[in-house]
């Protein structure tokens, strides 16, 4: 199995990439291939609502010229995702609502239920990891998120765990992200 695991920091020494470390060990653990990506690496413009909020997107993909769309195609090459957020003020990073709000439209189908995004029916986990609190908040948002990117269906979703990280639980939870991710994405 190949597994996206999506960082949302500019920090590259802090709490969010301890918490990739502990995803990629786990996925690596279970005989899968973490493919890494940070956000923040990478060129990514707000979106813009074309054409009165549905442009392109319509048909999956986003006529920004920017590492969007390469990144959108990536995400149909792999079988889950684990995204890791900070929080701030109790939301996901700016990166991360900035890329998920062009995924949100490129990968909706309420238009045309036929077509099959990229998202759909593949595993994720989602971490929200926070200096203080706001993490509750920002693993609803999120849940929110991933409930769109599966046709608005919880039954379409098949598999998912929503994990909280503090510096206060932080010594546990790392331990936590890595036996979720070993345990989910366990490859042949």
């Amino acid at each position: 199995m190949k597994i996206m695991v999506i960082t949302c920091t500019p920090n590259i020494e802090g709490l969010t990439e301890s918490c990739a470390a502990a995803a990629e060990k786990g996925i690596e653990m279970g005989n899968s291939t973490a493919i890494m990506v940070r956000l923040n690496d990478l060129n990514i413009s707000k979106c813009e609502a074309c054409d009165e909020g549905w442009g392109i997107c319509l048909e999956g993909k986003c006529k920004l010229e920017d590492d969007f769309e390469v990144l959108h195609r990536a995400m149909g090459a792999v079988d889950g995702f684990v995204v890791i957020t900070p929080v701030y003020f109790q939301e996901m990073s700016e990166s991360a609502k900035t890329f998920f709000d062009r995924l949100r439209r490129c990968e909706a189908n309420f238009f045309t239920p036929e077509r099959i995004n990229k998202i759909q029916n593949k595993p994720f986990i989602c971490v929200a990891a926070a200096t203080g609190g706001g993490t509750l908040p920002c693993l609803t948002s999120m849940e929110r998120l991933f409930f769109h990117l599966n046709k608005m269906n919880y039954k379409n979703i098949t598999s998912s765990d929503y994990i909280g990280v503090t510096q206060g639980n932080k010594d546990y939870m790392l331990d936590a992200i890595e036996a979720a991710t070993l345990k989910m994405f366990k490859g042949e």
